[in-house]
């Protein structure tokens, strides 16, 4: 099985409420928090991805 490659956010910032996202494995995003990273892991399709890092995104600025 293909392990997540798991990449800090872009817009994690320094104050430790960082998120990781792997876009690796297809049809499939997947969400941890940096600091527990044997934590639980949240997956979502693309299509449900894409709504909500494009609201992310928005209220980020």
């Amino acid at each position: 099985m293909t392990q997540f490659e798991f990449v800090k956010s872009t817009y994690s910032g320094g104050t430790g409420e960082c998120v990781e996202v792997a876009k690796n494995i297809p049809c499939t995003i997947a969400v941890r928090d940096s600091k527990d990273p044997n934590g639980h892991i949240l997956r979502f399709s693309p299509a449900a991805w894409r709504p909500f890092a494009a609201y992310a995104q928005q209220t980020a600025k």
